[in-house]
């Protein structure tokens, strides 16, 4: 057993071509996890990704602020304490609202692949 403090875990930056504007760190909570990805990201005012999908389902436990999340049909404004689960192949995104920064956890299988699609 291994009990992590996630006001423990280091923020990193996090720079990838996925997000719309610098400043995103990463909260890497299990990194010696052989099945799956569980991080926290945190986006600043206004930041999100851009669309995209995953081989695996993605599932979102909002930690802190406010966001939105997305997919071609729909947008929802998300709050502490929401879960949302994207089945593997959605096409999607999420980050922050224009007014609130906002924080996730998220899961996804190890070796599943993100693919931007913008």
């Amino acid at each position: 057993m291994k009990i992590i403090k996630m006001d423990k875990s280091p923020r990193e930056p996090f720079a990838n071509p996925i997000f719309t504007a610098p400043g995103v760190t990463i909260q890497k909570l299990v990194p010696d996890s052989k099945d799956f990805n569980l991080n926290i990201v945190h986006f600043p005012k206004g930041v999100r990704n851009k669309f995209h999908t995953h081989d695996s389902e993605q599932i979102l436990i909002i930690t802190s602020g406010k966001g939105t999340v997305a997919t071609e049909k729909e947008e929802k404004v998300v709050t502490v304490g929401d879960v949302i689960l994207f089945p593997a192949g959605e096409k999607h995104w999420h980050g922050a609202t224009n007014d609130s920064e906002f924080s996730h956890a998220y899961v996804t299988r190890m070796g599943s692949q993100t693919h931007i699609l913008e």
